[in-house]
């Protein structure tokens, strides 16, 4: 990893990446009712000209030596208490940089999206404000220089994202989704933030250049403990086992929100932290190993939950999970991997945000109809939607030279080049899970948007006729324009290396090596365990009329798999349940223990103070009779000590 130099130049604006979408949520936050007729273009237009001042700022960057790529920008010291000093800077180097256009580039996309998506909901211009104080957050969290800069975009995001899951806060089930998104990430950041306190206490900084060049100070145990705990951070945000339950719920949102948060944003937070923090990953191979397991496991889980769903959207949503599934595979794999990760993140941002988009202009133009099992038919009635939908089908299952074919597939390589049980179980995985998801993603694509219309006949749940119908244009050119890169990005950041020697300064060189598998045979086996999938996936739902009802008898697997394999169960059981009644017991001591005893002295002194006026009664002889006995009390007193 190379060291930073002061950025200059045209990097010393790097701070307005920040400033524009956070001027925009701050306008549109404060402005209130008075932005209403032109909130949704300020905040449009700011992270459009955050994406247009990173483009500008990633050419500089490439015009440099490798060596040279690397620059922070100081902007102030934010934390100088004694021993800790935590500056407030940006790092710009081709990582940072990567996410930068990735976000705001997809994040404009889903900005111009929204001006039709929304363009009948009330207190549109909030919502604009939620998507910018997102991508602010969002930016912070990548741009930062120091572990704790990126912690405070981290809550940033949690934040953002707890307003935007529950935009519909008048349904229950929105409500709800919010606030499980909001608690399962907090399980998260608690680990990310015990592993700051690690790296501080043991090296006595938390800035990425100081932490990475003096990792060598940490025993291997404190360094398998920080990796461990960081992934405890990653699975939160990333939606991996055992933190994935919230990010299906996230669904509740509205459309625009899921291609934000599954596509260029929140999920890929998780792998970011993994991949910046690469010095601390190569020196643990313990550590590395659980970062392929989860992601193994993650995978699989998300690829067989996703096969049993009906609603249009918590299919794409399993799909995430079981894609974050392989980057964070890739990830663990080390410097055989980095690289590879963050290639699929953007491959994954152009056609994930573009099935997003579709399954959105799918339910605008059904009365927002979620139920797969209702539609059927619309590619007559909505051709620009079924055709750049399909392209990110045909990108996500890895057709030939589309861009899943060029990122999935060298993670699955990378998988199968491990060494002995490794290689066949992480590889095998990997191809498994690519089998899986060219069964339920073609399942999905049937049951859409081929096959007889089986919506003539129903009504939507508030009583309409249903009349599929084209999306505006507002919504239909950003869908083309992700369509463009789910069929490019992945042959352009392959050929020549061209991604993985960008990253090099800060992820090192991209290395391979050859394991149980070579990458010709990987690529015949994943091939044909796809196209198994979609074959299969034919036979069963494109060969015969598909109910409209979802079966009721249905074997043990496809109900676990319905159940969400009972992961909500499990947390259930395990956290939900012991929290209540650990809840209800400190309760219960407060109120009969604390309480108890503030309220049992007040009331005792009160009662002896009422029984004590009661002897003022205004009587001398009274009086005198009090001093008296008070007179012999001290007397005997005396007497008894005298003669004890």
């Amino acid at each position: 990893m190379t060291e930073p130099v002061a950025a200059s130049g045209i990097g010393g604006l790097a701070w307005l990446l920040l400033a524009l979408p956070a001027f925009g949520a701050a306008v549109l936050l404060l402005g209130g009712k008075r932005t209403d007729k032109w909130g949704h273009l300020l905040g449009t237009a700011t992270v459009v000209g955050a994406f247009a001042y990173g483009l500008v700022l990633f050419f500089d960057t490439l015009g440099l030596d490798p060596e040279k790529r690397t620059s922070e920008l100081h902007l102030f010291d934010w934390v100088p208490v004694e021993a800790l000093d935590v500056e407030f800077g940006l790092r710009l180097d081709p990582l940072s940089l990567t996410f930068v256009l990735l976000i705001t580039g997809v994040g404009s996309l889903i900005h111009v999206y929204s001006i039709g998506y929304m363009a009948h909901e009330a207190g549109r211009r909030r919502f604009f404000a939620y998507l910018n104080l997102f991508v602010a957050a969002m930016l912070l969290l990548v741009l930062g220089n120091g572990f704790v800069t990126l912690y405070f975009g981290w809550e940033g995001v949690g934040l953002a994202s707890y307003l935007l899951i529950g935009w519909y806060q008048y349904k229950p089930e929105a409500a709800s989704a919010a606030k499980k998104a909001f608690l399962m990430n907090r399980v998260g950041d608690l680990g990310l933030a015990i592993a700051i306190f690690i790296l501080f206490k043991e090296l006595g900084t938390t800035q990425y250049t100081e932490v990475f060049a003096r990792v060598g100070e940490l025993s291997a145990a404190e360094v398998t403990a920080v990796t461990l705990l960081l992934l405890l951070g990653a699975c939160g945000k990333s939606g991996q086992f055992p933190l994935q339950a919230w990010l299906p719920d996230a669904m509740a949102g509205p459309t625009p929100v899921s291609a934000l948060i599954h596509a260029a944003t929140m999920v890929t937070a998780g792998v970011y932290l993994i991949a910046r923090s690469n010095p601390l990953y190569n020196l643990s191979a313990d550590g590395r190993l659980v970062v392929m397991c989860i992601g193994g496991f993650t995978l699989l889980i998300g690829c067989l939950i996703g096969c049993a769903y009906d609603d249009f959207k918590k299919v794409l949503a399993y799909s995430t999970v079981s894609q974050i599934g392989y980057m964070i595979l890739a990830v663990g794999l080390g410097p055989v991997g980095y690289a590879l990760g963050i290639m699929h993140l953007l491959t994954h941002g152009f056609f994930k945000a573009g099935l997003f988009l579709g399954a959105g202009s799918v339910m605008h133009g059904m009365n927002d109809e979620g139920d797969i099992r209702r539609m059927g038919g619309l590619a007559r009635k909505m051709p620009i939607t079924f055709v750049t939908w399909t392209l990110g089908y045909l990108a996500l299952i890895g057709f030939p030279f589309l861009s899943g074919y060029f990122s999935k597939d060298a993670i699955i390589a990378a998988a199968f080049s491990e060494h002995g049980w490794r290689g066949w179980v992480f590889g095998g995985v990997a191809a498994l899970g690519a089998a899986i998801t060219a069964f339920y993603m073609t399942r999905l694509l049937i049951l859409v948007f081929l096959g007889k219309a089986r919506w003539t006949d129903l009504k939507s749940a508030d009583g309409r006729d249903y009349h599929p119908h084209e999306s505006p244009a507002s919504m239909t050119v950003p869908m083309i324009v992700l369509a463009f890169g789910s069929v490019a990005a992945g042959f352009l950041f392959s050929t020549g290396d061209n991604l993985a020697g960008w990253l090099e300064p800060s992820l090192g060189a991209l290395q391979e090596q050859h394991g149980v598998l070579d990458h010709t045979a990987v690529n015949f086996l994943v091939l044909g365990l796809s196209a198994l999938g979609v074959v299969v996936a034919w036979l069963v739902f494109g060969r015969r009329p598909q109910p409209v009802q979802r079966p009721l008898r249905v074997s043990f697997p496809v109900r676990a798999a319905r159940a969400d394999l009972y992961g909500n169960a499990l947390n259930e059981v395990l956290f939900a349940r012991p929290g209540t009644w650990l809840t209800r017991a400190l309760v219960f001591v407060d109120n009969k223990g604390v309480d108890g005893l503030v309220n049992g002295t007040a009331a005792l002194l009160g009662g002896s103070s009422g029984r004590l006026r009661r002897l003022q009664t205004g009587f001398v002889r009274s009086y005198a009779l009090s001093m008296l006995l008070g007179t012999i009390f001290v007397l005997g007193a005396l007497l008894a000590v005298r003669f004890s």
